[in-house]
């Protein structure tokens, strides 16, 4: 069994952690964590047991935490996240970072999106980025894994293989993609409250989103050149799920770009991709760490639609980094992870 932290355990993250990790064979959860709520049980603050173990929350120690676990899921925010993942590392802990810390491998590329220095730059360089159907080898090999981030997760899928095979241009891309409220985390906000985001429809963060350098680093080692998209969040009324829906200049026929897609994921356990004209919806991968691919070519502008869904709560955040911890414990990639989704 690898013994596992829970580093902040009382956020949405970390609570989606907890639940998978309980139908794990192979994971048992020995230590988790909350600054504030430190001394309380799991089923004390949730009010139900979302690990069949009760575990006492204890304080982010990290003496504490090394002498209960092997690997630790960070589901803190950036900045508190390198602080830990530093300490865990230096004390023989593998590090899977959920936050934004470690994806983006220029110091000054995070301080400038940021706002704040990277206080470990000589991590950067060590991490690796935690898209397993791209980077699985390094995974395997690796003591420190930056998560993605869950719009960039639905993002990347379809758009990494295009690009390393030349089916698509490397300018003019758009990201439009929509999230649920779960994507904010769990705080209290007015902007976020019932009332405010029920039958409401909003974009944020318009041409100023933090996931925008992460997408265009990725996307800029797939094409060989520097590559800026446009992307745009915006807010929906459900609690989990992303669509992204993503436009591109094609260099090749429909048929070939979803035959090189389907050909890229065939080995692929958690992407399906979809027939041409078969349009995929968030409820088809609620509560399960699918991502599922569609696509269109439009025969009257010529512009190619990808259109990517997955649950930002678990292909774009906890499931993922079930996935990434799996190659790194050496144990099968799928394993203990939902493919069948909740739905309706």
């Amino acid at each position: 069994m690898v013994r596992v932290a829970v580093v902040g355990a009382t956020g949405y993250t970390g609570l989606e952690c907890l639940r998978l990790a309980a139908a794990h064979p192979e994971i048992r959860v020995t230590c988790v964590t909350s600054r504030r709520e430190a001394g309380r049980r799991l089923s004390d603050y949730w009010g139900f047991k979302p690990y069949p173990e009760d575990l006492e929350i204890l304080p982010p120690e990290p003496e504490t935490i090394a002498e209960k676990a092997e690997v630790a899921l960070l589901c803190v925010p950036h900045g508190t996240a390198q602080e830990m993942a530093a300490e865990l590392l230096s004390r023989g802990l593998r590090v899977i970072d959920l936050s934004a810390d470690f994806r983006l491998p220029d110091p000054a590329l995070y301080e400038s999106w940021y706002e704040t220095p990277h206080r470990f730059p000589h991590l950067l360089s060590e991490a690796v980025y935690g898209l397993p159907e791209i980077y699985a080898p390094e995974i395997r090999r690796a003591r420190l894994v930056a998560n993605p981030g869950c719009y960039p997760t639905a993002a990347l899928l379809p758009l990494l293989p295009l690009l390393e095979a030349g089916l698509i241009e490397a300018e003019d891309l758009l990201v439009d993609a929509k999230s649920g409220v779960s994507g904010a985390g769990r705080k209290g906000e007015v902007a976020l409250s019932f009332c405010e985001v029920h039958e409401d429809f909003r974009a944020y963060k318009v041409a100023s989103h933090r996931h925008t350098p992460e997408m265009e680093v990725q996307l800029s080692r797939a094409a060989g050149r520097e590559v800026r998209i446009l992307f745009t969040p915006h807010l929906t009324p459900m609690q989990r799920g992303i669509f992204a829906t993503i436009y591109a200049r094609p260099r090749a026929p429909e048929k070939e770009i979803y035959e090189t897609l389907r050909e890229f994921y065939r080995e692929k356990p958690f992407v399906e991709v979809l027939p041409p004209g078969r349009p995929p919806r968030v409820a088809e991968v609620r509560g399960s760490n699918l991502c599922r691919i569609g696509l269109k070519v439009d025969a009257r502008t010529g512009c190619l639609l990808l259109l990517s869904v997955i649950d930002n709560l678990v292909k774009g955040a906890s499931g993922q980094a079930l996935q990434n911890l799996n190659l790194m414990c050496g144990l099968p990639e799928d394993l203990g992870l939902p493919r069948v989704p909740l739905h309706p």
